[in-house]
């Protein structure tokens, strides 16, 4: 049985920082691109950030470009978001997801999925 468990979330002021990790079980890591998408209350999930395979190609929104980095240990199958200068539009679910083989914007694309974790940034 496949499990992504997200963890790292919480509470941080405009300006702070906070690294999310995602812990991947139950399936072939490396073999898996994985990213982080979003869901702000009221809004649609939206993608956040990317990684390939080997971790040698990232891609990020245009929102979080320079501030958010997307990296993966695939010895300890973990992904992770560190993100910085946080300001209160961050605030959102933050999920990971994983793609057999390559990465992708749409979400429909991707295979499995954590069940979030909470970043709350206030102003």
């Amino acid at each position: 049985q496949v499990q992504l468990v997200e963890s790292g979330g919480g509470l941080v002021q405009a300006g702070g920082s906070l690294r999310l990790s995602c812990a991947a079980r139950g399936l072939s890591f490396s073999n898996y691109a994985m990213a982080w998408f979003r869901q702000a209350p009221g809004k649609e999930r939206e993608f956040v950030a990317a990684i390939s395979r080997s971790g040698s190609n990232t891609d990020y929104a245009d929102s979080v470009k320079g501030r958010f980095t997307v990296s993966r240990d695939n010895a300890k199958n973990t992904v992770y978001l560190q993100m910085n200068s946080l300001n209160p539009e961050n605030t959102a679910v933050y999920y990971c997801a994983a793609r057999r083989y390559s990465t992708s914007y749409n979400q429909d694309r991707y295979d499995y999925w954590g069940q979030g974790t909470q970043v709350t940034v206030s102003s």
